[in-house]
């Protein structure tokens, strides 16, 4: 596993600056307690980042699989948005389904990032089991929520530097 020895709110914020940035974070209810952990992780790595509070929209939709069009809505209603940090999360159960979610959601994202030229940031958690997912949001491996927010103040960064 990639996070077996590391830590996702391992983040260096020296350097960060998110003062001048606008940036939204979709977040899926389903999961809700480890989705709402992601969001607190987001949301605190964007503050620590000096993110003014009215430039941090923050919209809950259904689930996963909602995250794509939620974000190319957010893109199409908001020109000034920077970024949007897409955060859910998908555990494997006994059918396919799993794999039709996951291939949808990563899929979608990608596919609204290069449409807007904006970066649309992956924060899903796709775990084989609730302790994993756990781990991953908040528990023994940090919080996928830090390493979202820090990924789009980076493009943010980037993209403005061009």
């Amino acid at each position: 596993m990639a996070t077996v020895n590391k830590n996702l709110s391992d983040q260096n914020f020296e350097g960060l600056d998110a003062s001048k940035m606008r940036i939204a974070i979709v977040v899926s209810e389903w999961n809700a307690s480890i989705t709402s952990n992601l969001l607190k992780g987001a949301k605190n790595s964007l503050l620590k980042a000096n993110i003014k509070k009215e430039n941090l929209i923050i919209k809950h939709v259904p689930g996963s699989f909602e995250l794509p069009i939620a974000a190319q809505m957010i893109l199409e209603a908001d020109q000034t948005v920077d970024s949007v940090i897409c955060l859910g999360c998908v555990i494997q159960g006994e059918t396919k389904h799993f794999d039709f979610v996951c291939q949808g959601v990563s899929q979608g994202i990608k596919d609204v990032s290069l449409k807007y030229n904006k970066a649309v940031i992956f924060g899903v958690l796709t775990d084989n089991t609730l302790q994993q997912s756990m781990d991953r949001s908040g528990g023994k491996h940090g919080n996928k929520g830090d390493e979202a927010a820090v990924t789009a103040i980076k493009m943010v960064t980037f993209q403005k530097g061009l």
